[in-house]
């Protein structure tokens, strides 16, 4: 189970090269949702900001362009 800031984001399974097609979910007015694709359960914390995730390192960062 990850804890998120957001209702509506994109799911990716895992850290590349290992992630799944991104899958956009939305909760609507749900607290948690299960990812069609790898199963993760996402719920909803409120004290969370919209990008922060618990566990921390599961909030995706885009990789730098190099």
């Amino acid at each position: 189970m990850i804890e998120i800031g957001a209702h509506k984001f994109q799911c990716v399974g895992a850290n590349p090269p290992y992630d799944h097609p991104h899958v956009y979910l939305d909760m609507g007015s749900e607290q948690e949702i299960i990812c069609p694709y790898c199963s993760t359960l996402y719920r909803h914390n409120p004290k969370l900001k919209a990008d922060e995730a618990k566990p921390a390192e599961c909030a995706y960062r885009a990789p730098a362009a190099v």
